[in-house]
């Protein structure tokens, strides 16, 4: 990018615009910084996905009766406040990536498995769990809206893309995972899962967003 002093319709240079860009350019990297991810192999990929095998995992999540783009800010709230230390041991758990979205149906309860299928306006949100912690040490939600449970081990079909988080998007680019997958020979099982790796603060057109549909072991 080159920054240029511009005229101004009267013929006047404009003032360098730089102070203006350095703190966006700043609180971007601050936010781009890496924070932990769930492990995974790669089995596979194309231009437009890749197949990975991924370990169990813990994961909190709470159960959001709301639209695509509303549920998902809904439910960061309370799971932000459990990971802030709204738990029972009052103690501060390091936000990691992805926060996962997906429908669910009507009929699950939240102990159910993990495969499950649309609702229309019900969704869950996951937040990944450090490493360090299991169901043994993790602690214990004080909001009853918050539940830690084990995500079994597997194989998910992934496309990557940056942008916004809107549903519209969202919808575009799993139709485009689907139609590979589909033109590939290659089943799903349950409903797709929406991840989100960055923070609202970065910069949309920055942003990691990726679709898993999960398959067949």
């Amino acid at each position: 990018m080159v920054l240029v002093d511009k005229p101004h319709a009267d013929g006047e240079p404009m003032k360098p615009f730089i102070p203006l860009l350095v703190p966006v350019l700043f609180l971007n990297a601050v936010v781009a910084m890496a924070i932990e991810e769930p492990k995974f192999t790669v089995e596979a990929k194309n231009e437009i996905y890749e197949l990975r095998r991924y370990k169990p995992v813990l994961v909190a999540e709470t159960l959001v009766q709301d639209e695509f783009d509303k549920a998902g800010n809904k439910a960061f709230r309370i799971l932000a406040d459990y990971i802030f230390g709204k738990n029972k041991a009052k103690t501060k758990i390091e936000m990691t990536s992805p926060v996962n979205q997906l429908p669910v149906s009507e009929k699950i309860a939240m102990t159910a498995p993990v495969i499950q299928s649309k609702s229309g306006k019900g969704f869950l949100v996951q937040f990944t769990m450090p490493e360090t912690f299991n169901l043994q040490n993790i602690p214990e939600p004080e909001d009853s809206r918050v539940v830690v449970r084990q995500m079994p081990a597997r194989r998910v079909a992934v496309l990557t893309y940056s942008g916004s988080w809107s549903e519209s998007r969202y919808r575009q680019k799993l139709a485009e995972l689907l139609s590979a997958l589909q033109k590939d020979g290659i089943d799903t099982v349950g409903e797709p899962i929406f991840a989100r790796f960055d923070s609202p603060f970065r910069l949309w057109f920055l942003r990691r967003n990726e679709i898993w549909l999960e398959l067949p072991q």
